[in-house]
């Protein structure tokens, strides 16, 4: 997967310290550098002699030519001193990307009464002109270059940035169209694109049983890592070799008409008539794919495709997500709920060494092709993003695992901070009973994301919006 791109745009203004200005563009990317962060950095060096953001008579036409050519997903300008607001204001407006705006914390004046920078009043002077050009930007408080509220911010913006790229370029293979009779799984596939350009690409259920069975007949390298996969982390003794070639079999096609495709994710008609064409459910192979940073939802719930990316990316594509139905309280505990799948929760969250393969639960055929068990708790967001009457929303909110009854399927229990709240919110809209979870806090990240993504307002529940805010700030 492609890192991403940070453009690097250190300013300061002519009236202020040039050399205390060189010597915090240097510092600042070292601290960049020391996060540890899987990013590529675009610096200035070679458009002038210093690597700063300084003249706008020769400087902003140069400087977004170059980080445009670089392909940049985001830019970050840090105030070295005043800094150059307009310069700033037409880089940031020609780029169309995400943007940081902060600034090293100012010393005392020198003992002449002379200050060196002035960095809180250069980013006053920023703030108001990017709001001229009406260009959405992220701030993170005027604060030493040491102080955590400053790494906060700037992790939590990369991973803002990170979830814009991903949605920007969001396509999503659907296989098949929605059971009939889940009418919460509808979209609309032309507002999704005229809103947000998010694509779809829909292929039918013929389309992929013929992939499956050509993948299962040729064999190859893919295959046969697949079924060792299976061997390895499951437990098998309850389904046949021939089952666990075709589930394999699935997840290699799967995975060959996303990537040819250009699809970031998969939404497929997970029963019934699959299982008809090729005696599997797909629960297991979703997992899988899953797993590899290629999400599955299920019952054709492209909303959920679309959540599962956002999520996914606010964790720097480093944690798997979990796709849930939101199904019954806890038997004891008012603010307990059950998240629950049929067997598509990655294997890789399984509190069992090797989960068992099984044959599906809940339908008269019983074909295999899933896979149970619970899998851990601990810290946990659970997020939703959808919409109705052209309105779209991301709901937001963390959770934490309990322990709670065995039942059959994917599951877990988790504990939220008002259950009632949560579940008036969820009834009245505009969500379903999906949802999507990581064992991550990527709530501050996707709420940033939102202000960059226009027409999508977030949604949290727990935190509150405040509480956000409060917790990029270091109020808290």
């Amino acid at each position: 997967m492609k890192k991403l791109k940070l453009g690097y745009a250190p300013t300061r203004r002519f009236t202020f310290s040039a050399e205390d200005a060189f010597k915090y563009k240097v510092q600042i990317r070292e601290k960049m550098d020391s996060f540890g962060m899987d990013i590529d950095i675009v610096d200035l060096e070679g458009l002038n002699s210093e690597g700063l953001l300084y003249d706008d008579r020769i400087g902003a036409e140069a400087i977004a030519e170059h980080l445009l050519k670089e392909k940049v997903d985001a830019v970050f300008f840090p105030h070295c001193n005043f800094g150059t607001e307009d310069t700033v204001a037409r880089v940031a407006k020609a780029l169309g990307k995400p943007v940081l705006l902060w600034g090293p914390r100012d010393e005392a004046p020198l003992e002449d009464g002379m200050r060196l920078r002035d960095t809180q009043c250069g980013l006053f002077a920023t703030g108001k002109v990017l709001r001229r050009f009406r260009t959405p930007f992220t701030y993170v408080t005027n604060s030493r270059l040491d102080d955590p509220v400053f790494e906060r911010g700037f992790k939590n913006f990369v991973a803002a940035a990170n979830v814009v790229r991903h949605f920007r370029s969001l396509r999503i293979l659907q296989i098949g169209p929605r059971p009939t009779s889940f009418w919460t799984m509808m979209c609309n596939e032309g507002e999704l694109l005229e809103r947000f350009g998010i694509e779809l690409h829909p292929i039918t259920l013929v389309d992929i049983t013929n992939a499956a069975k050509k993948a299962e007949k040729s064999g190859g390298p893919e295959l046969t890592e697949a079924i060792q996969y299976i061997r390895d982390k499951l437990d098998i003794s309850e389904v046949t070799d021939d089952d666990v070639k075709r589930v394999a079999a699935l997840k290699v096609a799967m995975k060959k008409l996303a990537v040819d495709s250009g699809s970031t994710a998969i939404a497929i008609q997970c029963w019934s008539a699959l299982q008809d064409a090729i005696g599997i459910m797909p629960c297991l192979a979703n997992a899988i794919l899953t797993d590899e940073q290629i999400p599955v939802t299920c019952e054709t719930d492209i909303h959920g495709a679309i959540t599962s990316v956002m999520v996914q990316a606010a964790a720097m594509n480093e944690a798997p997500t979990f796709f849930a139905d939101i199904t019954v309280r806890h038997p004891e505990n008012d603010n307990g709920e059950l998240l629950f799948h049929c067997g598509n929760f990655p294997v890789s969250l399984s509190v069992e060494n090797k989960p068992k393969m099984r044959k599906h639960f809940l339908f008269d055929d019983h074909a295999p092709g899933t896979h149970e068990g619970e899998i851990r708790g601990g810290s946990m967001t659970i997020a939703r993003f959808d919409g109705d009457n052209g309105e779209y929303q991301l709901f937001l909110g963390k959770a934490k695992g309990i322990t709670g009854p065995y039942t059959r399927g994917s599951y877990v229990w988790v504990e939220v901070n008002d259950w009632p709240l949560w579940e008036e919110k969820l009834v009245k809209g505009p969500y379903v009973h999906h949802s999507v979870g990581i064992h991550a806090n990527v709530i501050p990240a996707l709420y940033e994301a939102c202000q960059y993504i226009p027409g999508l307002t977030p949604d949290p529940v727990d935190p509150t919006e405040d509480q956000i805010r409060a917790w990029l700030r270091g109020s808290v």
